[in-house]
């Protein structure tokens, strides 16, 4: 399964994006503010820039396993091996604050917002582990 997550609008508070599943649209999605973080920065690079919980992650393809939440108390979608950050889910939420550095899906977008953030995740989260399951590599690129 490829996920692709094409950047549009970048405010100072979020940065919202287009989320593709194999190449066509699913859903609209929130991040934290994009501070221009790229693939190949080193970590004192990332470091320098990164805000804790409030920016998004370097471009780039990332691989996302299934891993058991503390925080939603089942599993999720994580994103591995992100150079400077760990514990990126993939998780509802509607705001910038709601985000803790993650990525947040919804079927609606406006300034800062991603709406029916929760049906669009349960949707997504179907299409996400029946790939698991079907022993699909997953993999993010971000835009």
């Amino acid at each position: 399964m490829d996920l692709l997550v094409n950047r549009t609008t970048r405010t100072a508070n979020s940065t919202i994006g287009e989320f593709s599943v194999n190449g066509a649209f699913f859903s609209y999605c929130l991040e934290p503010t994009d501070r221009g973080l790229i693939n190949g920065m080193s970590l004192q690079q990332i470091a320098a820039i990164k805000i804790p919980d409030e920016t998004c992650i370097p471009t780039g393809t990332y691989a996302v396993t299934s891993y058991p939440s503390p925080r939603w108390q089942h599993n999720v979608p994580l994103l591995n091996d992100v150079p400077g950050y760990a514990g990126v889910e993939i998780h509802p939420g509607n705001y910038p604050k709601d985000t803790d550095g993650c990525l947040l899906l919804g079927s609606t977008q406006d300034v800062d917002f991603v709406g029916n953030s929760d049906a669009t995740i349960q949707t997504f989260y179907g299409l996400f582990f029946a790939a698991i399951q079907n022993g699909e590599a997953v993999t993010i690129t971000y835009q």
